[in-house]
């Protein structure tokens, strides 16, 4: 009887255990969170056929990591919830990294929604809950998926009024949704109905018009009604017919020609029936209030020939005449995937001068991008000139002799950054805005040919730049470091606009180095991966098939190819890719741009002396001291081929030969530019100290002579800087990396010129500026330059310390290494990693310092503090003691 109870007591006790290991294989602290599909949350607009989707784990649940996982798409939620996956069931997959991409046997379908979800697997095997639905929405995967034909009217590339477009229609039946999906060459703002579409401007962004074209989808379901309906449009001319001379020969392109068009309406009705309407011969066109329109010059825009309801269905378009079918400028057109450029925040002015009624002079608080906004009631026919710069002449009019130079119309009619409106007069305020160009700007100038009567609110700046989110922030107790910190961010987003540009006024050209100097700071403070993919195309139609060279400013029509630029610049193509992969974990620009990489390394062997690069641009701007070009072309030619080795690992590509070639490159510099026995590399200068090291130059056991040279030359110069872009991005990293933390902090905090701390502090400048001093002649020097501003990555990366692991990328693993200064009390960083939030943060406290750490779930970290620490996810505490 024993003997039975004891086994019916072992039975009740194994089916209790069984009950309670059934309830704990369900994790429901750990929910799958922030899904995106190409980067994106829930996109309208894809067009590739394999989409890349990530997720992330909010909160950050301690010692949490992912084992497996397995994705849902469905062609409706219904179906999902149901648990049918009906379009792609990835089934369980082993993988730590949360990321997958589409590679279900159904192909997508153009113009179809779906809906997928995703559920993982932690390190014991129990499953998480499933995360909420997500969607993604197809738009044209294939060329022949275009109903729509590219239109013009029938002037050409020299006439100057911008043309008008329109279109009425009938929509019979109730309307469930409905999509627009537009393209130009040129620029192009859509109306449904009279109202203007979306909140993107300067769309479509900016290519080789005749390699590759972008088309923008809308969500345009609220503009349209049952009944009758008007689309129209008005073209202009951006970057593909550029009518005034400057230097970079733009109105010599190959592709200029008059703007022309391309958009189609796609409406799915309540039955589930479809319609399109698209462009082709049956469209109206015209011309209107935009008579001139230049990205350098300006908007001129005369309210008198407004042709009021020109968008709209009662509109008598009798007058008008039928639009022109025309070819596609390039064979490649793709969906706009980059976040649109976008007004992101209104200024006021902060002082205002009147000189007359007929001239009055704006200061805003800030330097920026984009447009002004004017407000103005005068008479008809009243011409007034907004014209925009970064400094005001001693007597407080406009001074622009700083960012003019390069820019040579030959119109009497166009000047430098200066918008021209001309009133209708009817007595109510009439209200201007430019549409087709931006400019770079503190200061504006208003003049009118009559007297009108102004106020410090009739002029509004507008800050208008491609909108990536921002995923960094950083403060400290030092107010002089947060301002720098600012001005960086503020000049980087001045310098986004659908392309990374050098500066928003006088060249807004895609400068190569600038860019790949700046992409640390870059990645770190903004969320930047579908801008920089899309630039890194550009790359990819931007080399010379018959060369194998690219130009150093991208996009560009024949302008800066050759020798004078060169290697240093030219890395980007492999830098920029490099540095996606190590920030996101993803290599499909890797793969896109190996083919391009190839070649353009063929091509630089075309260009050896002896095994070196003696040609090209080298530590630009420097302040006294050049580093020789030979040893920075051939340095970077070196991290070209070590980069190339590793992206063949990467890809599952023989790295051989690449290695081979980047040791024999590294033997060579060595040979000319080291001495053993100093530690001096080439004229040991600031800069080629720290690019040795930078780079990985320096023979093994050798570093730290190396960096006491570097040392040795700071201290010669009292500590400030004498370098110029390169080596704003390696002296401080290296001066830290090597035990000399307090002296690179005390170069980057003096107030005297050079130094970053001479610009806000002393200068007051909110921007960076292009050089480390400006002449009195106000001769050739930008303002708002970003290619100085790694020192922000630094802060990052060095005082709150939060740095990827290259071994394991996409922050995999997340090195946290915090440099405890003096002279600071606290720092705070925080960066929004696409595994989620990475936060450092120490402050003083009783002696000692306190250092809280966040890891993102599913990560991992190494701490480096008063020893070594390996943690997992969560938030974590140490104290350093410190005597």
């Amino acid at each position: 009887m024993k003997k039975k109870n004891c086994i019916k007591g072992f039975i009740v006790w194994l089916l209790a255990a069984g009950m309670f290991c059934s309830c704990q294989t369900i994790n429901k602290e750990v929910v799958p969170g922030e899904l995106r599909t190409e980067y994106l949350s829930g996109p309208i607009g894809l067009d590739t056929p394999s989409p890349r989707f990530t997720w992330n784990f909010s909160p950050s649940q301690k010692e949490f990591s992912q084992s497996y996982y397995q994705i849902h798409v469905a062609t409706s939620a219904g179906l999902l919830e149901e648990g049918k996956a009906d379009v792609w069931n990835s089934d369980k997959q082993e993988g730590t990294l949360p990321f997958a991409r589409y590679t279900g046997t159904t192909p997508l379908e153009s113009h179809r929604m779906y809906y997928w979800n995703v559920t993982v697997w932690d390190a014991s095997g129990r499953k998480t809950s499933t995360s909420q639905t997500a969607t993604f929405e197809m738009a044209k995967i294939n060329p022949s998926d275009w109903q729509a034909k590219w239109i013009t009217d029938k002037q050409d590339k020299e006439f100057e009024p911008a043309p008008l477009f329109r279109k009425t229609f009938s929509a019979k039946k109730p309307i469930a949704s409905a999509r627009a999906y537009v393209s130009a060459a040129g620029y192009a703002e859509l109306f449904i109905n009279g109202k203007r579409v979306g909140e993107n401007f300067l769309d479509p962004g900016y290519t080789h018009f005749d390699k590759r074209l972008l088309y923008v989808t809308h969500d345009i379901t609220p503009l349209l009604t049952q009944g009758e309906n008007a689309v129209g449009a008005v073209l202009g001319n951006g970057w593909y017919n550029i009518q005034s001379k400057a230097v970079w020969d733009f109105e010599k392109a190959r592709w200029r020609d008059r703007p022309r068009f391309l958009c189609e309406l796609r409406i799915t009705y309540a039955d589930g029936s479809s319609e399109v309407v698209a462009t082709d011969d049956s469209w109206r066109t015209s011309t209107g209030p935009y008579t001139y329109n230049n990205l350098y010059s300006g908007d001129m825009y005369d309210a008198r020939l407004e042709q009021e309801g020109w968008n709209t269905p009662t509109f008598n378009d009798a007058s008008w005449t039928d639009a022109v079918i025309t070819s596609q400028p390039a064979p490649l057109l793709v969906a706009q995937t980059m976040p649109g450029i976008r007004i992101t925040e209104e200024v006021k002015a902060s002082a205002f001068k009147t000189f007359s009624n007929k001239l009055y002079v704006y200061s805003f608080p800030k330097n920026m991008a984009g447009v002004t906004r004017l407000k103005v009631k005068g008479k008809p026919g009243t011409r007034i000139t907004v014209k925009h710069g970064e400094l005001l002449k001693k007597d407080g009019r406009l001074e622009q002799g700083n960012i003019n130079v390069y820019y040579h119309p030959e119109k009497a009619k166009e000047v430098f950054q200066m918008d021209v409106y001309t009133l209708k007069g009817t007595g109510e305020e009439e209200v201007f805005m430019p549409h087709f160009c931006y400019h770079g700007f503190q200061y504006a100038e208003v003049e009118s040919s009559e007297p009108v009567e102004l106020t410090d609110q009739s002029l509004t700046a507008l800050f208008m730049h491609t909108a990536l989110d921002q995923v960094g922030e950083f403060s400290s107790s030092n107010e002089l470091l947060n301002k720098i910190w600012t001005a960086t961010n503020q000049a980087y987003r001045s310098n986004i606009h659908s392309i990374p540009t050098d500066c928003p006024q006088r060249e807004k050209n895609g400068w190569t180095a600038d860019a790949h100097v700046a992409i640390d700071l870059a990645l770190l403070n903004f969320d930047g991966i579908t801008l920089y993919e899309k630039w890194m195309n550009d790359f990819i139609d931007n080399q010379r098939d018959s060369i194998g060279d690219i130009s150093g400013i991208i996009p560009s029509s024949s302008w800066g190819y050759g020798e004078w630029i060169g290697p240093v610049w030219d890395a980007a193509l492999f830098i920029i890719p490099n540095a996606l992969c190590n920030y996101y974990g993803d290599t499909r620009s890797i793969e896109k741009l190996y083919p391009t990489m190839e070649r353009y390394l063929k091509y630089l062997s075309t260009r050896e002396k002896d095994g070196y690069l003696a040609y090209g641009l080298g530590d630009w701007v420097f302040y006294k001291t050049q580093t020789p070009n030979e040893y920075t072309s051939t340095a970077y030619y070196y991290l070209d081929y070590t980069l190339m080795a590793r992206f063949a690992s990467l890809l599952g590509k023989d790295a051989t030969h690449f290695q081979q070639k980047a040791d024999q490159l590294k033997t060579l510099i060595n040979t000319k530019y080291f001495n053993t026995e100093t530690g001096v590399y080439a004229n040991g200068s600031q800069t080629a100290q720290a690019l040795a090291l930078y780079l990985g130059l320096v023979p093994e056991g050798k570093e730290q002579l190396v960096a006491d040279k570097l040392l040795d030359a700071v201290k010669a110069t009292d500590h400030f800087l004498d370098f110029g872009l390169l080596g704003s991005k390696t002296v401080p990293a290296m001066l830290t990396r090597y035990g000399y933390v307090e002296d690179a902090y005390r170069m980057i905090t003096k107030t005297e010129a050079p130094s970053w701390g001479y610009f806000v502090q002393t200068m007051g400048y909110t921007t960076l500026p292009e050089t480390w001093t400006m002449s009195p002649e106000f001769r050739d020097a930008s303002l708002n330059h970003v290619f100085m501003g790694d020192v922000s990555a630094w802060m990052y990366n060095c005082l709150a310390g939060i740095n990827y692991d290259a071994d394991q990328p996409g922050f995999a693993h997340v090195v946290i290494r915090p440099y405890f200064v003096k002279d600071l009390q606290w720092v705070k960083g925080s960066y929004k990693s696409v595994k989620g939030l990475i936060r450092s943060e120490w402050k003083r406290e009783d002696g000692n310092v306190k250092l809280t750490v966040e890891i993102p779930a599913g990560t991992t970290a190494t701490v480096y503090a008063d020893k070594e620490y390996r943690i997992g996810s969560g938030i974590h505490s140490f104290v350093i003691k410190k005597n």
